[in-house]
């Protein structure tokens, strides 16, 4: 289930509560689900009960269980939780983590590129790679950021969370152990989420072959492994030996350089294995 599966499926639990007058409300347009910002609350979150709870005049809390005993019903969501004055934390009954990484894996970088010619005079400023990347940034961005190699730079930043993830598995060569799928056994946590939940909604948002669309994708997915690098480290510490976990979280950033890469490419873009 894709974010904006869960987003319809939420809001088809809010218009199905109204017609059965358990909820005196206006159904919102949007339901507003995002990737909860800690682990271990839920694949995703929404704060829906506390805006309904204000057209309905009802308490936050008592709307958010009245839609976590419909919620948790629909077909695709494991777990609702209320969390804090209202929210509503949802655990999707997902694919397999590691069918998500195989997926990802089998992802090439054969994607028919898709067509960006920015002016000769700003290939020679910036570059051809950053030229292209210009022409897909926000209004008002300046474009000469692009050359600076530091993290308010979106192409460095995607183009560095590629080059770590590959800086990942030839550390792991040198340490004598490689990436590894898991395959029956969910391997995978709460604090793999985040990353799992991008690159499972990654295939959409590249068959919609939406330039902007996707560069914005690849600045989340690359954003999310940086983070994620940060607490869920493949790599042995000390004299620890490798573990199952590590050879999956090692396969999990295999899968993330793969679609960043193959992301780039589909820019026109490269994509360095070091920076």
């Amino acid at each position: 289930m894709t974010p904006a599966d869960l987003s319809r499926t939420v809001l088809h639990t809010v218009r199905r509560a109204v017609e059965a007058d358990e909820l005196c409300a206006v159904v919102p347009a949007t339901a507003g689900v995002r990737v909860p910002p800690r682990p271990g609350c839920g694949d995703y979150a929404t704060n829906i009960a506390l805006r309904l709870a204000k057209d309905s005049g009802r308490p936050a809390l008592d709307v958010a269980e009245l839609l976590r005993r419909r919620l948790v019903r629909e077909p695709g969501i494991a777990r609702v939780e209320i969390a804090g004055p209202g929210f509503l934390n949802i655990t999707l009954d997902g694919p397999h983590g590691g069918r998500i990484v195989r997926e990802a894996l089998a992802r090439t970088a054969g994607s028919e590129p898709l067509t960006l010619r920015p002016p000769d005079a700003l290939v020679q400023r910036l570059g051809a790679d950053a030229a292209r990347w210009s022409l897909l940034c926000p209004p008002g961005l300046d474009r000469d950021l692009l050359l600076v190699q530091r993290e308010s730079n979106p192409l460095f930043r995607v183009r560095y969370a590629h080059s770590r993830c590959r800086a990942l598995l030839r550390n792991a060569h040198d340490l004598g152990f490689g990436p590894q799928v898991p395959e029956a056994a969910e391997i995978y946590d709460d604090e793999d989420a985040p990353l799992l939940a991008a690159l499972a909604d990654h295939p959409r948002i590249a068959a919609a072959r939406d330039p902007e669309r996707l560069a914005r994708a690849l600045e989340r997915l690359a954003d999310t492994v940086l983070r994620w690098q940060t607490t869920c480290t493949p790599l042995p510490r000390g004299d620890e030996k490798p573990s199952v976990v590590h050879r999956a979280r090692l396969a999990l950033a295999e899968a993330t350089g793969t679609v960043l890469a193959d992301g780039l490419h589909q820019l026109g873009i490269t994509a360095p294995a070091h920076l």
